[in-house]
């Protein structure tokens, strides 16, 4: 582990977190306990602070909140690796593997079939993923104005990069545009989920979609990374000049098309197509070649995720749609 302490009698004070001061000017890399292993294998979370020389807002970038998440773990390093802390204003706080058990394993979840991102905000005495949650958010995200969480599809589905946030806050609304993805998403929070617990300590908070689970996906690595510098440099904590971001769709509602029966499915749209309500979007055969039925949309707007199984069972989720607003 490396830290950095040191700090000038004149200037930023130090960013605290568990036993460390990182001083202003300052990049240290951080292992903060977690737990042991049955074998006595010490755990520690993994923490990056990048502490700018100059006063500013305080960003946290969390991924692998499902361990086998991976895409904001590039997602993070690409990041980290154009930032220097001696020409920052604010704080960097990034954790890129929160879920340490799952990431190691190849899991969504952590050994007790816990999901991380139903645990916050946590607690020291509580379960395994209650004690990282609470970790995370002491020492995270609750001296942070602004973070992004972020995740790839599930159960071998992929997603269109994406912004899910509370549309209806108005801060939270320009940062979504600001990132620049295809589409931003009004979405709840849930019990339990880091967005939640962020919002709750005032935390403005995007949650970032994109690309599936074991995979490395480069355009979901890419728009992530460049969404994320914008935000940065929106925020003045780093003037790092990226790429504009795209004209971003918004959606308050979206609904997954499911299968009508079981076989095997011919997808015939790509992600980000817009499909009008009735069009076809995949043909389920069984194996023989025979054609046992169309799957169509029962809405019309932005293909924003889909199965990447060619193999399906009768309910299972195909197509995920997002009804577009109508631009003002």
């Amino acid at each position: 582990m490396t830290s950095a302490t040191a700090v000038s009698k004149k200037g930023r004070p130090p960013f605290p977190i568990g036993d460390e001061h990182v001083a202003a000017g300052r990049r240290a890399t951080l292992e903060l306990p977690i737990a042991r292993l049955m074998s006595g294998t010490p755990v520690a979370l993994p923490v990056i602070v990048l502490h700018g020389r100059n006063p500013g807002r305080t960003v946290a970038l969390t991924a692998a909140v499902h361990g086998d998440e991976l895409c904001g773990v590039e997602i993070i390093r690409r990041v980290l690796e154009l930032l220097d802390p001696r020409m920052m204003n604010g704080t960097v706080v990034a954790v890129p593997v929160a879920n340490v058990h799952g990431f190691n394993t190849g899991s969504r979840y952590l050994p007790d079939r816990r999901d991380l991102n139903r645990s916050f905000p946590g607690s020291s005495r509580g379960s395994l993923a209650s004690r990282i949650a609470h970790l995370m958010m002491t020492g995270v995200i609750t001296p942070a104005d602004v973070a992004v969480d972020l995740h790839t599809g599930s159960d071998h589905r992929v997603n269109l990069p994406q912004v899910r946030a509370d549309l209806d806050d108005a801060a939270t609304f320009e940062l979504a545009h600001v990132f620049g993805v295809p589409i931003a998403i009004h979405a709840r929070t849930r019990d339990g989920s880091l967005r939640q617990a962020a919002k709750d300590v005032g935390t403005t908070t995007l949650l970032y979609e994109a690309g599936e689970a074991d995979r490395f996906d480069e355009v979901a690595i890419v728009s992530g990374a460049q969404g994320v510098l914008r935000l940065l440099d929106h925020l003045g904590v780093a003037a790092v000049s990226p790429p504009a971001g795209v004209e971003v769709q918004i959606s308050r509602s979206t609904s997954w098309v499911r299968a009508k029966r079981s076989g095997i499915v011919h997808l015939d749209i790509a992600l980000g197509d817009e499909v009008e309500t009735g069009d076809r979007l995949a043909v389920i055969h069984d194996p023989f070649g025979k054609r046992l039925g169309s799957i169509n949309a029962r809405i019309g707007g932005m293909v924003i995720g889909h199965t990447q199984r060619p193999l399906v069972n009768r309910g299972d989720a195909i197509v995920h749609v997002a009804a577009l607003d109508s631009p003002h």
